[in-house]
């Protein structure tokens, strides 16, 4: 794809910082709605205030982007079109979007509204990007941990834009994979409402040793991201937008920020290399406006690191840079923004009044009252010129004014006033015109019509015959909920085998590896239990690497299907893996009816509900999925990996603990195979004792999920769910601590 003009991308929590933005440089602006915003505590404004803010963009010559990236439950995408409707026709360029559902209803009934598949998309290679684009995204927000090498593999292999953080806060999860402040506190950062959980002090422990020290408990709180060094190589990587990050944060560091990058972007694009130089004044100045703890240029160059990491809390207080902030606010934040114009007056005695104007390539010519004949002193060219020029708080200035006189001619001021008045009105309008858009028109065609061209044709997919046979056989089995499991632990594969109620076995691919595949499926196999492999959360570069190295194990194994955790996996098994059956785990996000069809059009055979929902909610999606019944739900999926950030990467595989200040302990997993850690919930979800409700819901399969787990913990549990779900029985739980997750409380 050809390279355009670097985009600077700025954020708007607020109108504000909207303009502050604009006035110091940005391209774009992405702002969010008073709702489907992933920061909804920011000061987001309503509609008239939004729809101003977007004639405004316009007007200066900048893009706004609407943030509608959260995930929607069944009763809010309802609302979604008439909540965007307004914005549609008044010319919004772009929305970012997270949920499949949404997507596939903008795609639907806003056909030619662009989308901008979000960074809570989990985007980490060449498959995702490839299947969003087919899909109809016109970008792709890539996940922040990618690698320069990564992104220029998207850049060269698919025809999208890619955006691609470059400054502010840097998450301690991947995007779109953090539970930790939903299930700690019902906020969902999968919609808008993160507590930061991540920056509050932890102990790291072994074996009941604490392995850090009092000076190193922020442990999961990262430095900020400053990529000022890196502008060329991103660049050259394929990054067309620079994307930074502070919707929560003031217009005074926006317009910091933005007019930083700005400058050495440009400074880039008209020197080059040899050119490009960064002042450490510059540096300093970003670090004034807002310092968490450091400075880091994040994953560009690896794949994590111990001084990425803040440790220590954050100073309480900092004295600010006065003479820096009374600059910003000057010139930016308080600034008020005019476009240059061109203007033609001609004033001939009998004649209207006429006036020309002109911005970029809109003209406008509009007349006013007749010209008289001066009685007296006529009216000079200066004196028009003084009157006319007196823009006020429009949005222009002229940049040049040619008057033509012809006669002695006489207008009053408030002639040339309202003149001038109706001149600039009606080229504010022309300008304005360029972008507005018809109220969209019910769109004939269904989804599965408008989509044929694209992946969803190319995916094979179960024939509708067979699938409502499996759908029929998985939702019940004699009346009664199938039961699932899903294994980490190879050493706990007896306890599963030796349980003739269990019917499939998911098996970990980070710790059964592919020397384990053949003889685990035969195994279940020989039990009567289907054997699915259950990828990686994560799928990059360790993954294609580790899969290309095994992909004579993984075909030969004799896998009865695959459990699919990102869309990076959907790509790569359709160009390399066995043909078998997909089931979708629940971090692809059915979170309603549109997007679950949108995913079993995708190719998946079957589905897994999402853990943020409540039994109401989940009562609400047509399609039968797997209810999670049991486990410790991964709170967190990370590129960061606390084992080598308190002792050392050995690339063996291990356990910590990380400890909050309630005393509540997290199983921390590093996944050496693919180079990832996973951070699980203190307490499993157990929904033991809810046998009617679970029934009422009628899941596809009730599935139990074993982490931590050991062999005699495993049987235990599954002998509790399966007497209680199967046969009826009262039975106790045989754990201390749990959680019900979800089931009850759901999430805002």
């Amino acid at each position: 794809m050809k390279q355009k003009r670097v985009e600077i991308l700025a954020p708007a929590g607020s109108l504000e910082s909207m303009k502050a933005a604009v006035a110091a440089g940005a391209d774009a602006v992405y702002i969010g709605g008073s709702r489907f915003g992933a920061r909804a505590y920011a000061e987001n404004p309503e509609e008239d205030r939004l729809l101003e803010a977007i004639d405004y963009a316009h007007l200066h010559g900048c893009r706004l982007y609407m943030t509608v990236n959260t995930l929607m439950k069944e009763t809010e995408l309802a609302d979604l079109y008439a909540f965007l409707e307004p914005y549609y026709m008044r010319g919004v360029d772009a929305v970012i979007v997270q949920d499949m559902g949404a997507f596939a209803l903008i795609r639907e009934r806003f056909p030619d509204l662009p989308i901008h598949a979000s960074t809570q998309m989990t985007m980490t290679g060449v498959y995702g990007a490839r299947i969003l684009k087919e899909l109809g995204a016109e970008r792709v927000v890539t996940a922040r941990e990618l690698s320069l090498e990564e992104i220029a593999s998207i850049h060269r292999e698919v025809d999208v834009e890619i955006e691609s953080f470059v400054h502010g806060a840097l998450c301690y999860c991947y995007s779109g994979q953090c539970l930790f402040s939903s299930l700690i506190g019902g906020r969902s950062g999968n919609r808008g409402r993160c507590a930061q959980t991540c920056r509050l002090p932890y102990d790291v422990k072994r074996d009941g040793k604490t392995l850090n020290g009092k000076d190193s408990r922020y442990v999961l709180s990262l430095k900020d991201l400053c990529t000022l060094d890196l502008i060329p190589d991103m660049i050259e990587a394929g990054i067309y937008s620079m994307k930074i990050e502070g919707r929560m944060k003031s217009p005074r560091y926006t317009a910091g920020v933005v007019e930083i990058y700005r400058r050495y972007t440009d400074l880039y694009l008209e020197r080059g290399r040899a050119g490009y130089r960064v002042d450490e004044k510059d540096r300093k100045r970003l670090q004034e406006l807002f310092d968490r703890g450091g400075q880091t240029d994040g994953y560009y160059r690896r794949h994590n690191g111990k001084d990425m990491v803040v440790w220590k809390e954050k100073p309480s207080f900092r004295e600010g840079n006065q003479e820096l902030f009374d600059y910003l606010d000057k010139n930016f934040v308080e600034k008020q923004l005019q476009e240059p114009i061109r203007g033609t007056v001609v004033l001939e005695t009998g004649k209207p009044a006429l006036l020309e104007l002109s911005c970029g390539d809109c003209r406008v010519s509009v007349s006013g009252d007749l010209v008289l004949e001066a009685l007296k002193q006529p009216m000079d060219e200066a004196r028009i010129r003084k009157q006319l020029e007196k823009t006020g708080n429009t949005p222009f200035y002229f940049e040049t004014l040619t008057v033509e006189l012809a006669g002695e001619v006489f207008l009053p001021v408030q002639s040339l006033n309202d003149l001038r008045r109706r001149g600039v009105e009606a080229l504010e309008d022309a300008v304005l015109k360029q972008y507005r858009r018809e109220a969209p028109q019910m769109m004939q065609q269904t989804m599965p019509q408008m989509m044929q061209q694209t992946v969803l044709q190319t995916v094979e997919t179960a024939d509708e015959e067979n699938r409502d046979t499996v759908e029929t056989a998985n939702r019940r089995e004699n009346g009664l909920a199938r039961i699932f499991v899903s294994l980490e632990r190879p050493d706990c594969l007896r306890a599963v085998l030796d349980n003739p109620h269990v019917k499939r076995v998911y098996v970990d691919a980070a710790e059964f590896g592919p020397e384990l595949w053949k003889t685990t499926v035969s195994a279940c196999h020989d039990a009567g239990k289907e054997c699915m492999l259950t990828m990686p959360h994560i799928f990059r570069t360790e993954a294609k690497r580790y899969f290309e190295r095994s992909q004579k194990a993984f075909c030969e194994a004799g896998f009865d299907g695959v459990l699919i955790r990102s869309m990076e996996e959907i790509g790569y098994l359709k160009e390399h893996g066995p043909e078998i059956p997909w089931v979708f785990d629940y971090g692809m996000y059915g979170m309603n009816d549109r997007a679950e069809s949108f995913l079993m059009k995708m190719g998946a055979a079957e589905l897994t509900w999402p853990v943020e929902l409540n039994e109401r909610e989940l009562s609400r999606l047509s399609k039968p999925g797997e209810l999670i019944a049991y486990g410790r739900l991964p709170m967190m999926v990370t590129a960061q990996c606390i084992h080598q950030g308190t002792e050392k990467c050995d690339k063996k595989p291990g356990l910590l603990m990380l400890k909050d200040r309630m005393g509540k302990e997290f199983p921390v997993k590093n996944h050496c195979a693919f180079c990832y850690n996973t951070i699980y919930n203190a307490a499993p979800v157990s929904l033991l004792g809810m046998e009617k409700q679970i029934r009422a819901l009628a899941p596809a399969a009730v599935r139990l999920q074993f982490t931590v787990e050991t062999l005699e913990e495993t049987a235990a549990v599954i002998r509790c769910f399966t007497d209680s779900l199967l046969s009826g029985k009262r039975v106790e739980q045989p754990f201390g601590d749990f959680t019900r997750g979800h089931f009850k409380r759901g999430v805002e």
